[in-house]
């Protein structure tokens, strides 16, 4: 069975551990692997601080609606009252 080409897989969250842990064959000829170690490092590192910043959005957003929701119940109970 081939694999399903890169536009139809489903998507899954890539974790900064399967960057650091990432192994790829060694070639002959090939890129220096300490140099792509240090690169994978770097780039797990900034997806850790992207994540916890979408995270910490993510809640904004949520403690947003709920503060948007409770104005909006206050505005209508006030409108009743009048």
């Amino acid at each position: 069975m081939e694999p399903r080409p890169a536009a139809v897989r489903p998507l899954q969250r890539l974790r900064p551990w399967q960057i650091r842990e990432r192994c790829f064959n060694v070639r002959r000829r090939g890129l220096d692997p300490v140099e792509i170690r240090a690169f994978l490092h770097q780039v797990a590192d900034e997806l850790t601080v992207a994540q916890a910043a979408l995270v910490a959005v993510q809640e904004e957003n949520v403690r947003i609606k709920n503060a948007l929701r409770a104005w909006q119940s206050a505005q209508s109970a006030n409108h009743r009252h009048r």
